[in-house]
């Protein structure tokens, strides 16, 4: 029976430092942090702080070749994706599992690309946010991954069983729905529907909660998102407005997303995997998507200033 030991992750900001902090603890001697020169010498100078302690971590760079992973996790903002691709080949080996934890839905089908289907499972963390500011890093502990095969018939359905195993031995909170892809599209509604507005609006989980217009012009947004959801197979759309209001009503009042964290720290945002990534959805299946198409010139206009 395969057991994870050696684990690699790639990405240590607001969602990858949760981990790498979980991990650490547990095992820190077969924990690598894959970062290039940059961020070494940065982490060095400058290391991340997590709920007010200092991560004192294992960092590799691309080109060393003496660690092989059982596991990688990618967690880097969606525009490191390719370059996370590419930095992780020296540690991959036949049997390695990939999990990515970025937002939308196209990142495993770039990692794919590379490494095939085998052994890349669909994932995404839910919970509450993560606050950042600069190198300092607070979280609340309330969160899971979710994670399953998008076809078992391409992905080794096994690797399932043996990610909870190891999950369960560090501490890691996780779901593993039936219908992975269903859920996969449904986390996808939520942050379509709730990055975009916020970045814009400036308002926290609370404010938008509360606000009555708000609440149904994020309905709005979801149902284009439900609609390219059913056009890209997913089964049961029906309920899922409902099931991610419900879920959105659970975030903490004083939370802010990531995407009005990034436009508040004058960051690039995930803008094209939100509202661009929609429009093109849109004009593959002939589905109209005006919020979006509006949400990413309003975003755009606030990136001009950045």
């Amino acid at each position: 029976m395969r057991e994870i030991k050696n684990v690699l992750i790639c990405g240590i900001g607001a969602i990858g430092s949760i981990y790498a902090d979980k991990i650490n603890t547990y095992d820190s001697e077969h924990l690598r942090i894959l970062v290039d020169k940059t961020r070494f010498e940065k982490y060095q100078k400058s290391p991340k702080i997590f709920n007010g302690r200092v991560l004192n971590l294992n960092y590799i760079l691309p080109d060393e070749d003496n660690f092989k992973a059982d596991l990688i996790i990618i967690s880097t903002k969606s525009d490191g994706l390719n370059d996370a691709v590419k930095n992780i080949k020296n540690f991959v080996t036949d049997e390695t599992i990939i999990m990515s934890l970025l937002n939308g839905v196209k990142s495993e089908e770039i990692i794919s690309e590379t490494y095939g289907w085998k052994h890349l499972l669909l994932s995404y963390f839910i919970g509450h946010s993560s606050m950042r500011d600069g190198n300092k890093i607070v979280f609340d502990g309330v969160g899971n991954i979710v994670f399953g095969v998008k076809d078992s018939l391409k992905t080794d359905i096994n690797d399932i069983e043996t990610v909870k195993r190891f999950f369960d031995k560090v501490g890691i909170s996780y779901k593993t729905p039936d219908n992975m892809y269903r859920a996969y599209w449904l986390k996808y509604m939520m942050n379509v529907s709730t990055n975009q507005p916020s970045a814009i609006l400036k308002m926290t989980f609370g404010q938008m909660q509360k606000n009555e217009k708000f609440m149904s012009f994020m309905k709005n947004i979801m149902k284009e998102v439900q609609n390219i959801a059913k056009a890209e197979g997913v089964k049961d759309t029906e309920s899922m407005i409902d099931e991610a209001v419900t879920a959105f009503n659970k975030m903490i009042p004083d939370g802010r997303t990531s995407m009005l964290q990034d436009v508040e720290a004058k960051r690039k945002t995930e803008l094209d995997i939100f509202a661009g990534t929609m429009i093109d959805f849109g004009k593959k299946h002939n589905i109209p998507t005006p919020y979006n198409m509006v949400l990413k010139e309003l975003i755009e206009v606030l990136e001009n200033d950045f």
